[in-house]
């Protein structure tokens, strides 16, 4: 199982958000690229980056700091945040992103997921952010009619190298991951399943572990040192 260090960009800076407000964000680092650098040092093969402004903008907003990103990385990245067409795809595979996460559009336009799955193989995710169940969209401020397991199925056979999937209520609250909600979504799906949001403690690494789970995504938990990237590399192991 591959730990994923998050790395949410706004206004240029490493940040936290709690529960998806952009007006609680907690800034942990200056340097997005210096922070990368800190979890490449301690093991991490992936980083997992979200473009915050991006999402909201519906474009790519902080292209600067992910581009120092992957100089100083040197590992895969995975990226998500206002990417709403095949060009801003192939810009960024071009740039040295190893994965892209599609979120809004996989909702609003399912049929670009599938035109981007033939054409980057490999190389596509799905986001899934829910609210109550439902899937939000717009970098969370919309919620849709749709369920977290009904978008999913809509991409099974698709292609999609993961399904990225984010309870908003959990996510930087340090309270604990939708553990349920992943299983129930991951045994329904044949697609590989990332758990997002929440995760707050060695306790919580050891639950998703017994999880079919691909991989899980950390942010404010590490910031906050309720584990190190090295231990939870370890654990999920």
């Amino acid at each position: 199982m591959i730990l994923f260090p998050a790395i949410d960009l706004k206004e240029g800076q490493c940040v936290r958000l709690y529960k998806g407000d952009m007006n609680k964000a907690t800034v942990f680092n200056n340097s997005p690229a210096e922070q990368a650098k800190i979890f490449v040092d301690e093991g991490a093969e992936w980083i997992h980056v979200v473009d915050l402004d991006g999402a909201f903008a519906g474009k790519p907003a902080n292209v600067e700091a992910v581009k120092n990103i992957i100089k100083s990385a040197g590992v895969k990245i995975q990226l998500g945040g206002g990417i709403r067409n095949i060009e801003t795809i192939d810009n960024w595979l071009q740039q040295g992103i190893s994965r892209i996460i599609l979120g809004t559009v996989a909702v609003k336009n399912p049929e670009l997921v599938r035109e981007a799955c033939k054409k980057f193989p490999g190389k596509i995710a799905v986001g899934i952010d829910a609210r109550d169940g439902f899937v939000a969209t717009e970098g969370w401020a919309e919620k849709s009619s749709l369920s977290v397991v009904e978008l999913a199925k809509k991409f099974e056979g698709a292609g999609v190298s993961a399904i990225i999937y984010t309870d908003i209520s959990k996510d930087g609250a340090m309270q604990g991951a939708d553990f349920e909600g992943t299983r129930k979504l991951a045994e329904c799906v044949k697609i590989p399943v990332i758990l997002s949001g929440g995760i707050s403690s060695v306790s919580d690494l050891k639950k998703a572990r017994k999880l079919p789970l691909q991989g899980v995504i950390s942010g404010r938990a590490i910031y906050e040192k309720a584990f190190t990237v090295r231990e939870a590399i370890e654990i999920l192991k």
